[in-house]
């Protein structure tokens, strides 16, 4: 850049005599060596670097919150999409500019309501952020009103696929891997932090570090148990993690793995939509429909709101009809 300048300078007096040019072009070289020169930013460019300045903080005051770095990194890839669709400072985004932006994501990209929701979530975080750093004077957010969702009921796994998917498996750790999923209802990120020493076999208990790194304790059942112990007993690798792959190097399960394998597990067993957090779902159906307090299954599945809990299960209706005839009848 002062190169650039220089020359430049004396590309101006060219019609000097060249030992006044050289003259001038060691003053020029040596006034400018005790500065440092910086481009003028354009508007674009100014625009760019404060909105994601502005993003970093947001992410690092998240992460100090306590947010997994999968979450981070959605939240990083929804903002940037949004910046990069309006193209405009952060402080100077209006509710109308979110609500057309959310409007024609919907549209464009037939998003369901869900996640729309979950993104006009995301943006009403950082705005919020935004106001309580005083950064901006409200958040646009404010007046956008939560997506209404259909109420779908999601599927469990019955008693029935349940055994066909036990009778399907080929490989001890598989048989392990269902059987602690569906009796803790741990998630799967939950699965594969786990090491050997966190399970407690005599006990049938074990420490899972949950979202946030909050740590809790789940139980499991008899089966769990005998299956976990032929799994252990036959492994023959020293790596600390409780599930790993079969073959050398035999590394650590990664959450892809565990999805891939159930998915494996499931075309063999013939049964659909076979994933980690099915199970998850499972386990807290199986335990409300059989009498647990609501406030019991919210604290094995590691749920800060009831409300949580209450969504992932669901009441067998002949159970409903049941106690209708006994407390109404």
């Amino acid at each position: 850049m002062k190169h650039y300048i220089i020359n430049n300078v004396l590309a101006a007096v060219a019609h000097l005599p060249q030992a006044e040019q050289d003259t001038l072009r060691s003053a020029l070289l040596r006034e400018l060596e005790q500065v440092e020169i910086i481009p003028r930013e354009s508007d674009t460019e100014r625009c760019m670097r404060e909105n994601s300045e502005l993003e970093q903080a947001f992410i690092a005051a998240k992460r100090l919150e306590g947010c997994s770095e999968k979450s981070l990194a959605y939240y990083h890839a929804t903002l940037n999409k949004l910046l990069t669709a309006l193209n405009k400072p952060m402080i100077t985004i209006s509710t109308a500019d979110i609500r057309a932006y959310l409007s024609s994501i919907q549209e464009s990209r037939a998003l369901s309501r869900v996640t729309v929701d979950n993104i006009r979530r995301i943006f009403s975080s950082f705005f919020s952020w935004l106001e309580d750093e005083d950064l901006i004077p409200k958040s646009p957010v404010r007046r956008i009103r939560k997506v209404r969702a259909e109420s779908l009921i999601k599927e469990v796994l019955s008693d029935e696929k349940l055994e066909i998917l036990r009778d399907s498996c080929v490989e001890p750790r598989d048989l392990a891997m269902i059987d602690l999923l569906v009796s803790t209802g741990i998630r799967v990120g939950e699965l594969v932090k786990m090491n050997r020493q966190d399970i407690d076999l005599q006990e049938r208990q074990c420490v899972v570090f949950g979202k946030g790194n909050k740590e809790r304790e789940v139980y499991f059942n008899a089966r769990a148990k005998i299956h976990l112990l032929n799994y252990i007993n036959a492994r023959t690798d020293d790596n600390p993690a409780l599930f790993v792959s079969l073959h050398a190097p035999h590394t650590r399960l990664t959450i892809g793995g565990v999805e891939s394998r159930l998915r494996t597990v499931g075309a063999r067993a013939r049964v659909h939509h076979v994933h980690p957090h099915k199970f998850r779902r499972t386990m807290a159906t199986m335990a409300i429909d059989k009498g647990m307090p609501i406030e019991q299954v919210q604290r094995l599945l590691g749920h800060v709101r009831v409300d949580t809990t209450l969504h992932y299960a669901q009441v067998n209706q002949n159970n409903v009809k049941l106690a209708h005839r006994k407390f109404i009848s």
